[in-house]
């Protein structure tokens, strides 16, 4: 289990974009790797009302299930690991984990696990770069019959994050494009 303060600054991108960038950071398709984000909340969308959230990533070779909830700067995000068998269990039975550090979590902040389902799933195609300023993302997501571009800049403090991030996004000539985040775009596609 962990527990950190998730800052990061994003921007939607356009496919001519994310395909500069691509080039300009000399990605190649070994950088990329797959994820698949499956997101929970209830029938009446109580986490979504909090402006919480909660999905199971699966990897190729493992999973982890993760509770982001509001924080005064960005958001606590409390992770636990999985095996890919548990992830598939859980999904398979479209319930929340029953126990571990998230399913604790929810009970502290008074989210039945019991009525939590999953929603829908967001595929992404992923490179991570370390750079001076905190980590930088290159996302392709499928969700809903949407595709779409992102970079996100992932950083320890917001006041120079986004120095940082602004910075980078006249450096690399990137409008920025306001980004809700993957689950907010999701929920917004359901039909």
């Amino acid at each position: 289990m962990s527990e950190h303060l998730e800052i990061e600054f994003k921007t939607l991108v356009v496919q001519k974009d994310f395909e500069r960038l691509t080039q300009f950071f000399a990605l190649t398709e070994d950088h990329f790797f797959y994820q698949k984000n499956y997101y929970y909340d209830s029938s009446d969308f109580l986490l979504k009302k909090q402006n919480m959230g909660l999905r199971i990533r699966t990897f190729s070779n493992h999973a982890e299930v993760t509770l982001k909830i509001p924080a005064p700067e960005g958001l606590l995000e409390i992770n636990d690991s999985l095996s890919l068998d548990a992830a598939q269990r859980w999904l398979d039975k479209d319930t929340a984990p029953t126990s571990g550090p998230v399913y604790e979590k929810l009970i502290q902040i008074e989210v039945d696990p019991n009525r939590l389902h999953v929603f829908g799933s967001l595929t992404t195609r992923r490179a991570e770069i370390t750079i001076p300023s905190g980590i930088l993302a290159l996302d392709e997501n499928w969700y809903n019959h949407h595709h779409d571009y992102e970079l996100e800049l992932e950083v320890t403090d917001a006041v120079t994050g986004k120095a940082a991030f602004d910075m980078l996004m006249e450096r690399l000539t990137i409008p920025v494009i306001p980004a809700p985040n993957k689950i907010q775009r999701m929920f917004q596609t359901l039909a």
